[in-house]
């Protein structure tokens, strides 16, 4: 995957070294420049720059980079507004492979030159640290972050959405729940509602679970992204229990709200491929992958062109893909899952993708949706008593999951 990289520190760095005056000279070096490696600030995609936030991100890593090189080598809380700005960077531009790492090191250093010195920097460092390591589906070890974060701080509401994520993802339902009634309780915001909408939908309360999520979406400022990803996510609720036009409906809007945001024209595509407009699908897909390298999309772009008989472009880009997936494994992303998934649904080898299912399983063996794919890769296989046991595991919480009631039926 090709990434284009812009030294935005340069016009910073030039400002303090560029001088033939040697009072200017004598100046700087009274000053003193930092010899410190700071990840760089990719640009964003043309089509994302316009986004509301794209300034105050420019600004706030220019300040952060200044105030490392310029002031302290050693300060910890640029560091860690650092591995902020570098979390949420990933998550809008899908930059993985740059951005994770980038964090993970920023907040490193942070918690490495605090070591417990200031226990307010030390609980940000810690969530933030959180934060990643959940995006990387590092879930056991954000876990533990976690619960350092909270032994410092148990009033604050964020920390216990990682709390909640993480014990979701470990299949720790009742202890999830816990958290995010906790949550709800210090702050009930677009973050908290989010969580409660993901707890209600894993035990099987659709309704709930939509009425939680449009609580979210009126909790978020519109334009914003993370009101973009409520609303996203509201839609795909409607799109995965057969309400198409109101998912549609969702999704146009998040484009009136925010134009250009890539998830919301993929999921258009999605929902044009499950009516078989493919000519349409594709010009969506195409759309949100020419904005950002998010793999996803590539997927959907190889699905379509399979049903299309578009055969030189659905190899090329099966090969892209495993590029792509690669790079987020060599970045520290756990990707098992995903490769699970595509090896099921693309090419139809069930043998490989259980391969990685159980990798995963060995993991996560409490999951819902884990057991859900090890319970339909041996339906697949015909190996229904195989089967059993993990879609018994996947029903424990009264999930209606569409694929579980579907293979619940064939017992």
């Amino acid at each position: 995957m090709n990434k284009i990289y812009t030294p935005l520190l340069s016009l910073l760095l030039l400002i303090g070294l560029c001088t033939c005056d040697s009072a200017e000279k004598d100046k700087d070096a009274s000053v003193g420049i930092n010899d410190v490696e700071v990840p760089e600030l990719l640009p964003r995609p043309e089509a994302l720059q316009n986004a509301m936030e794209w300034d105050r991100t420019q600004s706030g890593y220019m300040q952060m980079a200044s105030d490392l090189r310029l002031k302290d080598s050693k300060a910890v809380e640029p560091r860690i507004k650092l591995a902020q700005i570098f979390t949420n960077e990933a998550r809008v531009t899908g930059e993985h492979g740059h951005y994770y790492p980038a964090a993970l090191k920023m907040v490193n250093e942070a918690l490495g030159y605090n070591q417990g010195k200031d226990t307010n920097l030390e609980f940000l460092g810690l969530s933030t640290k959180a934060s990643v390591q959940l995006s990387q589906h590092d879930f056991t070890a954000a876990l533990a972050t976690a619960k350092q974060a909270i032994a410092i701080n148990p009033y604050n509401a964020q920390i216990y959405g990682a709390l909640v994520d993480a014990n979701v993802e470990l299949g720790n339902y009742e202890a999830a729940v816990t958290a995010a009634d906790q949550m709800v309780k210090i702050r009930p915001d677009l973050r908290s509602y989010s969580r409660v909408s993901y707890l209600r939908e894993i035990h099987g309360d659709v309704d709930g679970s939509q009425e939680a999520m449009m609580s979210a979406v009126k909790a978020g400022a519109p334009g914003y992204e993370s009101t973009a990803w409520a609303r996203l996510t509201l839609g795909e609720l409607y799109q995965r229990y057969g309400e198409p036009k109101k998912a549609k409906q969702q999704f146009e809007m998040i484009l009136r709200e925010r134009p250009n945001y890539p998830f919301a024209m993929a999921a258009l595509g999605q929902l044009e491929m499950d009516a078989e407009n493919y000519a349409e699908a594709e010009k969506l897909v195409q759309e949100a992958a020419d904005i950002i390298p998010e793999v996803g999309y590539y997927v959907q772009l190889a699905e379509i062109f399979k049903k299309t008989g578009q055969t030189d472009k659905q190899e090329q880009i099966e090969k892209e893909i495993f590029v792509m997936l690669q790079d987020d494994v060599d970045s520290g992303h756990n990707m098992d899952l995903e490769y699970a998934s595509f090896y099921r649904d693309h090419f139809g080898d069930y043998d490989k993708a259980l391969e990685y299912a159980e990798r995963e399983y060995e993991k996560r063996p409490e999951n819902i949706d884990v057991n859900r794919m090890m319970a339909s890769l041996y339906d697949h296989k015909g190996m229904k008593d195989e089967a059993r046991p993990y879609l018994l595991k996947a029903g424990a919480t009264e999930s209606k999951h569409p694929e579980f009631l579907a293979l619940s039926s064939k017992k």
